[in-house]
């Protein structure tokens, strides 16, 4: 058995990765769907602002795919495109209320937080570590300033 590196990552550490990919497209396609859909101005730049920083984290860990020659995944999942359905719906719904869609939104965070904390468990020891308990920071900082913002919404009503 071979030292894995980050260029020469084992098949397991690779798959992985991919699925953090699709999480981060995923997300990136859910806050800008929600900017668009909430009311608040202040809200949805703050949803473009993350969006911006999970296109990053996807396209560092894509870097790292393709390093491996791999193709790396370039498109998020079917559920997550549901879900961005419901969102749209509960929008319609709601009136572009804040907290309707900030509960979405959170939905889709607790999702990308959890695919990050299973790949840290199944990735122990790789390579990629260091990168991902960095991303994974990242993302769970923003899943709680979008939990903390939905919960001061709820306050408000």
């Amino acid at each position: 058995m071979s030292l894995e590196t980050k260029l020469t990552l084992n098949e397991s550490t690779i798959e992985k990765l991919q699925t953090l990919i699709r999480a981060n497209i995923d997300s990136y396609d859910g806050f800008r769907e929600a900017a668009h859909q909430i009311d608040d101005p202040l809200v949805a730049e703050l949803f473009r602002e993350m969006a911006a920083e999970r296109s990053t984290l996807a396209a560092e860990l894509q870097d790292y795919v393709t390093w491996n020659n791999k193709k790396a995944e370039d498109d998020g999942s079917y559920a997550a495109a549901l879900h961005r359905t419901w969102i749209d719906i509960r929008a319609l719904l709601s009136g572009g209320d804040a907290y309707a869609i900030l509960c979405e939104v959170e939905r889709g965070e607790d999702h990308i937080k959890h695919a990050y904390e299973d790949a840290l468990k199944a990735t122990v020891g790789s390579a990629m570590n260091d990168v991902l308990q960095h991303q994974y920071a990242q993302v769970k900082q923003g899943h709680d300033r979008v939990r903390d913002l939905r919960d001061a919404f709820k306050s408000n009503s």
